[in-house]
C-alpha cells in the first residue's frame, strides 16, 4: 500500500444522524475535489472501455468528535492555511449553493456552529488537524 506525503481528512460532529453524516461528507469532499487538483487521479475505464469519473487518487480518513474538539480542530486549520472545507448546521435548513454560501457568510468565524469540515495538507499538519478525534465507526 502506498504511503502518502499528504492526507485528505474529513471530521464530523459525534451527534449526527447516519444520512446526515453521509450527506455532510459528500458535500465536504467536494468542495477538495473541486479546487485542489493534485487530489483527483485519472478516469477510470472498464474493459469494455467504458470511461467513468476520476476519483481521489488516495483514501479519504473519515473521524468524529465533539463540539469542541471541532471547533479546536477548525481553529487549527486555519492557522496552518490548510485547504479546508466547512459545513454548518445552518446547511441543514437551505436547499441550494447560494443559500448555502449566504448562511456560512453572515456569521463570524468564532459563530460557526459546525457539524464537519475537510481539510487536505502534508499528513504530519493534518494529523495536528486532527489531535485527538477518533476514527469514525
Amino acid at each position: 500500500m502506498e504511503r502518502f506525503d499528504t492526507k485528505i481528512a474529513v471530521l464530523l460532529r459525534d451527534d449526527l444522524l447516519t444520512w446526515q453524516r453521509l450527506n455532510v461528507t459528500a458535500f465536504l469532499v467536494s468542495g477538495l475535489g473541486s479546487t485542489v487538483p493534485e487530489v483527483v487521479g485519472e478516469p477510470y475505464r472498464d474493459a469494455d472501455d467504458v470511461q467513468y469519473l476520476p476519483m481521489f487518487r488516495q483514501p479519504v480518513l473519515v473521524f468524529e468528535a465533539g463540539k469542541e474538539l471541532l471547533r479546536a480542530a477548525h481553529e487549527r486549520a486555519v492557522g496552518r492555511s490548510l485547504p479546508l472545507a466547512v459545513f454548518t448546521s445552518d446547511l441543514f435548513a437551505t436547499g441550494n449553493d447560494g443559500d448555502n454560501r449566504a448562511a456560512v457568510r453572515a456569521v463570524t468565524t468564532a459563530g460557526l456552529d459546525l457539524v464537519g469540515l475537510a481539510v487536505y495538507g502534508p499528513r504530519n499538519a493534518v494529523d495536528k488537524v486532527v489531535k485527538g478525534a477518533s476514527m469514525h465507526p
